[in-house]
């Protein structure tokens, strides 16, 4: 008789966290000496020294090098988009899928205008998660699941892995799973996602609330807000993030449902998401106090709120500019440059 395949667990990913790796030290060394050798005052380039010093960190090696540039983008339905949270129906998140693979969307564009490899990742789309007024969004399977698929998604040989969504409905999830994470009220967590009105974003945070009620005294565990509040394009960008994190390719982050993705992951251990930066700073309000929650300062402040990853591919080329400064500046000693006079 064939053995019965175990259902999958939270305990797995739990067992994950537990074998994050650190920080790769001779790398961040030798990327914080070189950087004091580059002609140039120290810390003159700002965030761009930052940046290829954490590249060199978390890609284990010295030079950093951003020559692949993989961008994901998953998509899933929700089932309480059905409550009218939304200025658009779920039926869009199939249609901007087939735009994404038709290469009309923005995120095409600036895939490829910055050479960035492009995937998509449907998830069910024809069976959206629960609706989380009434019960958990998945099952305890079903969210591990996701994220499996989202880890499967990481393969070898990209130097960086910017991550996006596309969901009609999911901001309303990531606002309930910051709500959850961080406490607060709904209202300062929701904004007009794909378009909503002002009484719009009062029935959306009027949901959540409920959503919330309904939850109680079961959202200690992470894993469990996830699971309960998110969506199976969440629960896979949490996977992913986890997955780069093994295999030591750094990450970033497009806007708010991406981050509230994350964040689940920063609530299990305060520690995983260093190799992750946040490519912009949403124009959903809920995201900049998210930042503040989770401790990070967003690259890019255009009041973007687009999603399907279109922030995050626009940080690449900021990251390719701080690579190509680091390797390709030449040092004092090399140009003849004097350097500068000692304080006396």
């Amino acid at each position: 008789m064939a053995q019965q395949e175990q259902p999958a667990t939270f305990e797995e990913i739990r067992a994950l966290m537990r074998e994050l790796p650190g920080p790769e030290i001779q790398a961040a060394s030798q990327a914080l000496a070189r950087e004091k050798e580059l002609t140039k005052p120290e810390g003159s380039l700002g965030r761009l020294e930052e940046i290829s010093a954490w590249l060199a960190t978390w890609q284990g090696r010295h030079p950093p090098r951003l020559e692949r540039p993989r961008v994901a983008v998953f998509a899933g339905n929700h089932g309480v988009a059905a409550q009218g949270v939304s200025a658009y129906p779920s039926a869009v998140t199939k249609q901007m899928v087939a735009n994404f693979i038709e290469g009309g969307a923005a995120v095409n564009q600036l895939c490829g205008l910055f050479d960035a490899d492009l995937r998509v990742y449907e998830m069910a789309l024809d069976e959206p998660t629960q609706d989380f007024t009434t019960g958990p969004a998945m099952s305890e399977e079903d969210c591990v699941r996701a994220m499996a698929y989202g880890m499967m998604a990481v393969e070898e040989g990209f130097d960086v892995m910017a991550l996006g969504e596309m969901g009609i409905g999911n901001t309303t999830s990531a606002a309930a799973i910051c709500n959850a994470l961080f406490g607060g009220k709904a209202k300062d967590w929701v904004g007009r996602g794909s378009g909503l009105d002002y009484r719009g974003i009062r029935h959306k945070a009027s949901v959540i609330e409920a959503a919330l009620k309904h939850h109680e005294g079961m959202l200690d565990d992470p894993l469990e807000v996830l699971r309960r509040l998110g969506g199976l394009e969440l629960a896979a960008i949490a996977g992913a993030i986890l997955a780069c994190r093994l295999a030591r390719t750094p990450v970033l982050l497009d806007g708010y449902a991406c981050t509230a993705a994350a964040a689940v992951l920063f609530k299990m251990d305060k520690l995983s998401l260093l190799h992750c930066l946040v490519s912009h700073l949403s124009g959903e309000p809920g995201h900049r106090a998210l930042l503040d929650e989770i401790g990070k300062r967003a690259l890019l402040d255009f009041n973007m709120r687009l999603g399907e990853a279109s922030g995050a591919a626009l940080a690449v080329p900021m990251l390719k500019a701080a690579c190509a400064c680091h390797t390709g500046m030449k040092t004092f000693d090399e140009a003849g440059v004097s350097r500068q006079s000692q304080k006396k």
